[in-house]
């Protein structure tokens, strides 16, 4: 056998743009070497031989056998395949043909072992004498080990592995129409439910007999089908993996894979909503609710620049609101700690001079402030709205929803949605767990978070945990080594940039708010039942008798589901006005729109002709609130849902959530004061507070005791 390398000279062919040339002349020019070639029309061309040999026009046909690339695998390829006791096998054995060809066991004199060569392989014998000391020694025909000394002078090692560890990894060959057709059959089942193997093997064979002929195609043993069906499982999962995930792999692009590449932040702006794998509790109807989590996430840094949990399910209004959080960060809390909190116009501390120095204490905001350029989201109706749509076209936000079922499209949100249930959810009361198999006996018991509660924890772990741990994900090509984290590559890509989009109107925030179209009558405007008046409402009252048309009298009210005790207006000059409900003078905090229809279903079972005032007291009677008594409604919760009088608290670790300000100030429950004495006049916040509520037995029976506590302090 030859070198890789071919004779260039006159007599060379080579495969030129299709067809086959010979060399037959060498021309020496100042610009460099030239060949003559001839094809068989006897049409000649030249050529440099530089170009001849580089170019991919021309290939060359050599005269002679030698390596080429299509001649197999090399020796390193074929026992990497083997198990190390299949490979341990394989060199022992040619040790043995090495002895038995040279009388050493590394084949050559220089390297030879004590005792080496042995008086049965000394050199001076016969083959024939070595080869059958060989067989005696291993207990084989002499005519094996001469199979494995052609194979072995043949190939090498190589030739030294069965056939069997080189067929497929070790599979047993099998018919290439029985290996397609398996594969056909497994990819039938990415939607349905999991098949058993041999039901699988049947419905191979009988569609071969069905569309080849019967024992036309031989089918494997029992055995080896059952190999091949788990061999085949690795590239069509079908038996291994759940049904879900079997379907997510089966969903895989069969190309490259590729994805958007974000080049600074606010480029791209990812928004998703997830199930929480914890119970929550409801103040509204002081019941236990599923959660669920809006976020929005800049793709460049990762960092969260919106949250909102929301019970049961979630609305385009509040899509829309956590969109606003991007656009305007809200206040920091006093209980945060201070190196947590961003500066208000949304620069990082390190990028300014002093800032403290030129602004005075920064106060900061909870994240970035961000006028996202996309928004990607899912094929969701709150993303899709009318509303959200609006609202992104008018603040010059393009929407790019993600394919389909595709949820890798949104891969680095997923993935905090993972990190939120490890890092967050697990280690608070309440957790239920990602399914059901993984689901406690009574996790509603432990469950005592109210909503809002369980988003302030949300956030503050994202703004002291999550925002300044290294990210995985987060690398720099220049400098892949360095561990960035959310807020560092925030301020790597303000450097990078050179330029943050930030909001350039505030009165912009309206916008995100759900539009009523009204007309304005002597009293003011009315929505949904409710009556809103105000100073700006002045000079468009009494329009209904106008000459004016129905379409020009109705104008633009902008209003807060989650506060119902006021909506916005903007005059034709375009100055926002607020209007204040009829009876939220009665009201020391915002209610919301669900709030207010409990809150009438609940008169409405009591009185036969009940109103808003009347509904939204009875609200406060049953949350009892009072004066904004909120201890107390946090007992009424514990013994509602634990019915003890003493509360278990999640394990001593000392974990990160756990260590969060808002976490710790929950968990402690410090010793309620004693409950201010009730005067005459007030409403009574005894136990007869239940008389008259009987068809309410299943939601108001926690009465009985639930201030129980409260009335011996007193």
């Amino acid at each position: 056998m030859s070198g890789a390398g071919t004779r260039l000279g006159v007599g060379t062919r080579f495969r030129l743009d299709g067809e086959t040339v010979e060399v037959v002349e060498f021309a020496s020019l100042a610009t460099g070497m030239e060949v003559i070639l001839k094809d068989a029309r006897d049409r000649l061309v030249r050529m440099s031989v530089r170009e001849l040999l580089t170019s991919d026009r021309a290939e060359v046909i050599p005269a002679d056998r030698g390596p080429a690339a299509d001649d197999g695998d090399l020796v390193s390829v074929v026992l990497a395949r083997l198990t190390k006791e299949e490979r341990n096998d394989v060199l022992e054995r040619a040790e043995h043909v090495r002895e038995t060809l040279t009388g050493y066991r590394s084949g050559s004199e220089e390297l030879a072992r004590p005792g080496e060569p042995r008086p049965e392989y000394a050199p001076g014998l016969s083959l024939g004498k070595r080869y059958a000391a060989k067989a005696a020694e291993l207990g084989v025909t002499v005519r094996s080990v001469e199979r494995w000394a052609r194979a072995f002078l043949e190939s090498g090692e190589v030739g030294l592995v069965p056939k069997k560890a080189q067929a497929e990894g070790g599979l047993s060959h099998a018919d290439p129409r029985w290996v397609e057709v398996a594969e056909e059959v497994l990819g039938e089942y990415e939607e349905e439910s999991r098949p058993s193997i041999k039901l699988v093997l049947e419905r191979v064979g009988a569609r071969l007999e069905e569309r080849f002929g019967p024992r036309v195609v031989p089918l494997p043993k029992r055995t080896a089908g059952y190999r091949w069906m788990h061999e085949l499982d690795r590239r069509h999962p079908t038996f291994r993996l759940s049904t879900k995930r079997n379907r997510e792999i089966a969903a895989r692009p069969v190309g490259v894979y590729g994805k958007l590449r974000p080049t600074r932040p606010g480029e791209y702006v990812l928004m998703d909503t997830t199930r929480l794998d914890v119970f929550a509790f409801d103040p509204v109807t002081l019941k236990w609710v599923q959660a669920e989590l809006t976020v929005a996430m800049d793709w460049y840094t990762r960092c969260i620049t919106g949250i909102r949990v929301t019970p049961v399910s979630t609305k385009a209004v509040d899509a829309a609101a956590v969109l606003f959080q991007t656009y305007r960060p809200r206040p920091v809390p006093g209980t945060w700690p201070k190196e947590a909190a961003w500066p208000d116009h949304g620069i990082p501390r390190g990028v300014l001079v002093d800032a403290e120095a030129v602004h005075g204490p920064v106060t900061g905001a909870v994240g970035p402030a961000l006028a996202a350029e996309t928004v990607i989201v899912d094929h969701g109706k709150i993303y899709l709205s009318a509303h959200l749509t609006s609202v992104c076209r008018r603040l010059g936000m393009s929407i790019q929803p993600a394919r389909l079922r595709t949820g890798r499209d949104k891969g680095p949100l997923e993935r905090f949605f993972r990190t939120v249930r490890e890092d967050v959810l697990q280690v608070l009361p309440g957790y239920k767990g990602p399914d059901i198999h993984s689901r406690g006996l009574n996790p509603e018991k432990d469950a005592f978070f109210f909503l809002h509660e369980l988003e302030a924890i949300i956030r503050e772990w994202v703004a002291c945990v999550y925002h300044r741990r290294p990210h995985s994900g987060l690398v720099d090509p220049h400098l892949p080594s360095v561990d960035l984290s959310p807020a560092a590559m925030f301020e790597h890509g303000l450097a990078r940039a050179g330029y943050i989009e930030v909001p350039r109107d505030p009165d912009l925030a309206y916008e995100f708010l759900e539009v009523t179209m009204r007309t304005v009558q002597h009293y003011g405007v009315e929505i949904r039942g409710r009556r809103y008046d105000g100073p700006g409402l002045d000079g468009l009252r009494d329009m209904a008798g106008s000459d004016i048309s129905l379409s020009q009298r109705r104008l633009e009210f902008f209003a807060d589901p989650d506060d119902v005790t006021r909506v916005y207006f903007r005059d034709a000059e375009r100055r926002w006005h607020t209007l204040r409900w009829e009876h939220a003078p009665g009201l020391q905090m915002p209610l919301s729109e669900e709030a207010l229809q409990f809150a009438r279903r609940l008169a409405a079972k009591q009185y036969t002709y009940p109103n808003d005032r009347l509904a939204v007291a009875l609200l406060l009677e049953r949350w009892n609130l009072g004066l904004g008594n909120s201890l107390v409604e946090r007992r009424m919760a514990l013994r509602l849902s634990r019915e003890q009088a003493a509360v278990d608290l999640p394990p001593e670790e000392a974990s990160e959530v756990n260590v969060l300000p808002s976490v710790a100030r929950v968990l402690s429950l410090p010793e309620q004061p004693s409950a201010p004495a009730i005067e005459s006049g007030t409403t009574e916040q005894g136990d007869d507070d239940a008389d008259g509520l009987e068809e309410l037995d299943e939601e108001l029976d926690f009465y009985a005791t639930a201030l129980k506590d409260v009335d011996d302090d007193e």
